[in-house]
């Protein structure tokens, strides 16, 4: 039963597991350039071959080991996120005109960075804690600013959406758990093409906004802004159910100790989703 997910496609365990619980098949090469599916073409120095195995490890993934890893990734974009805040000039009216445009680009270098190490460790094999961790940095400059540029124009959503996320994590958490919730190949293929979808379109969004132009997927001025906010939340909801799945399949099938930074990686992702969409619900939800 292999990932659709790209936060869990490249997990090296995922990709080498051969026949066991996951699926009754080999993926050795699975379609990726330069590794082949027969075994007797992995020489040394070779891909998928003795030269490439897998490392040695402190021992397997465990619950406690992804609660600790998750902790820590959400504490840094936390903590940034906060210095962020307090570092940002104040924005007033009399000083909006100097202030934003530095708020501003913080929120966009943030972003842009954030993006940047989410795709690297997403298709990273062998997953790095080092560049997890400054993901998370990245993000928490950008929410950090976002977060104080919604707190300018709409006061109280802010708290209001850091509350939401949590009972949307423990609300998710318990659902799956309660009801049994089983994740199909065919529901990961369509949650994972969703995102993909919405990702497609904020950057087709991003570049018109370059030339002027606007549709207004991801503003809060609009109904059709509210209604990809709210396709948004859900998804976030539906990422988190795979998340969770990752972590019960990668502890019942004995995964390495460091999958449990992948783990942390998908669900710190999860919820910032989770959250930049609330922002926006509440916001619209503030207007007049």
């Amino acid at each position: 039963m292999q990932s659709n997910n790209p936060v869990f496609r490249r997990s090296e365990e995922f990709n080498r597991s051969g026949a066991n619980a996951y699926g009754n098949q080999t993926y050795a090469g699975n379609g990726y350039p330069g590794y082949s599916n027969d075994p007797s073409q992995w020489g040394v120095g070779t891909p998928g071959g003795p030269a490439q195995q897998t490392p040695a490890t402190t021992g397997p993934m465990t619950i406690d080991s992804v609660v600790q890893k998750t902790a820590i990734t959400l504490g840094v974009v936390i903590l940034t996120a906060l210095a962020t805040w307090i570092a940002m000039p104040e924005v007033t009216e009399t000083t909006a005109e100097t202030a934003l445009p530095t708020v501003g680009a913080a929120a966009t270098i943030g972003a842009l960075g954030a993006f940047a190490l989410s795709m690297v460790n997403s298709f990273k094999r062998v997953i790095s804690p080092a560049l997890v961790l400054v993901f998370a940095a990245f993000e928490g400059v950008a929410l950090g600013a976002l977060s104080l540029l919604f707190n300018v124009m709409y006061p109280g959503v802010v708290q209001g959406a850091v509350i939401g996320t949590f009972a949307a994590f423990a609300g998710t958490l318990a659902a799956y758990k309660v009801l049994n919730i089983q994740v199909t190949p065919k529901f990961r293929m369509m949650v994972t093409a969703a995102v993909l979808g919405m990702v497609g379109l904020a950057v087709m969004e991003l570049v018109l906004g370059l030339f002027g132009a606007q549709i207004g997927f991801f503003g809060v001025g609009t109904g059709l802004s509210l209604v990809f906010a709210v396709v948004g939340l859900v998804l976030g909801v539906f990422m988190l159910i795979m998340d969770f799945d990752f972590v019960e399949q990668g502890i019942a099938n004995g995964l390495p100790e460091r999958e449990s930074w992948r783990a942390a990686f998908a669900m710190t992702v999860s919820l910032v989703w989770i959250y930049t969409n609330l922002l926006r619900i509440l916001a619209f939800l503030q207007q007049d």
